[in-house]
């Protein structure tokens, strides 16, 4: 028994060593956001706002046009996410059913590779067609984010998915697209769930590709944080207070939707052997 409960605090202990400077440094972003400047640059540092002041929020809405990045965050994510899906759903079906290991491969590189690798030669070709400065441009640029995590993930859930099902709905009469859209994209629910999730939250946290492609109307929340960043004097408090609010749906969904993820990424990632 004292063995057990020894694992068990050596493991939550471990846990803790390990989240525990993430938390602090939100802690102190989410301190620095409700206090002034005054207290924000004191020394010995002032950790407990007192009183807690709301101006660094007002600010970020009233000396920024936050609510036209928002949006654009918005769209540019939800076209890339929503695209991927499209696209990365039965490409992983196509790869997992023909067994295609060098397509997979390929995927997996697309996925390790940094995004800046695509950066110079997407923006020569939206200069040579115009689109550079716009939405368009973002969404596509963002598809070098989604569609590879979206299919590496599927595949892994479709090789799940028992073929002896499709065989019998194909022997009913069925074609391969009604064995895909009727048999396997049904088991493959969770799959499609955690791969949105994931395509969602790195998009919205790409920052590169806005601040270069992106113009002064199309930029993303992100992009916009910095470009707030002034070389006269940082204004901690409204950074802090800009910063939440990029993080915000981030962490939204990633609280409410933690089984799902979880769940979903130790189900594909089981094999049949």
């Amino acid at each position: 028994m004292m063995r057990r409960l020894l694992k068990k605090a050596g493991f939550y202990l471990s846990v803790l060593v390990l989240v525990s400077p993430a938390i602090l440094v939100f802690l102190w972003m989410l301190s620095l956001s409700f206090k002034n400047e005054l207290d924000n640059t004191a020394f010995p540092p002032v950790f407990i706002p007192n009183p807690p002041v709301l101006s660094n929020y007002l600010d970020v809405f009233a000396k920024n046009n936050f609510a036209l990045y928002l949006w654009n965050s918005v769209l540019v994510t939800g076209g890339a996410v929503l695209i991927g899906l499209l696209v990365g759903v039965p490409a992983g079906y196509g790869i997992a059913r023909g067994k295609a290991a060098k397509f997979a491969i390929l995927i997996l590189i697309a996925r390790m590779t940094p995004a800046l690798s695509y950066l110079i030669p997407l923006f020569l070709l939206f200069q040579m067609i115009g689109l550079v400065g716009s939405i368009t441009a973002l969404v596509i640029t963002h598809l070098v984010i989604t569609i590879p995590i979206i299919v590496w993930i599927m595949i892994g859930y479709f090789e799940n998915v028992p073929l002896e099902l499709e065989q019998a709905a194909r022997i009913d009469g069925a074609t391969t697209w009604q064995a895909f859209r009727y048999v396997a994209l049904p088991l493959a629910k969770p799959g499609i769930v955690i791969g949105g999730i994931l395509a969602f939250i790195f998009s919205w946290n790409n920052f590169i590709f806005s601040v270069v492609l992106g113009g002064k109307n199309s930029r993303t929340l992100p992009s916009a944080v910095y470009n707030s960043l002034t070389f006269e004097q940082i204004s901690w408090g409204p950074l802090a207070a800009a910063a939440l609010l990029v993080t915000l749906p981030v962490l939204l969904v990633t609280v409410v939707a933690q089984r799902q993820i979880v769940a979903g990424l130790s189900a594909g990632g089981l094999k049949d052997g």
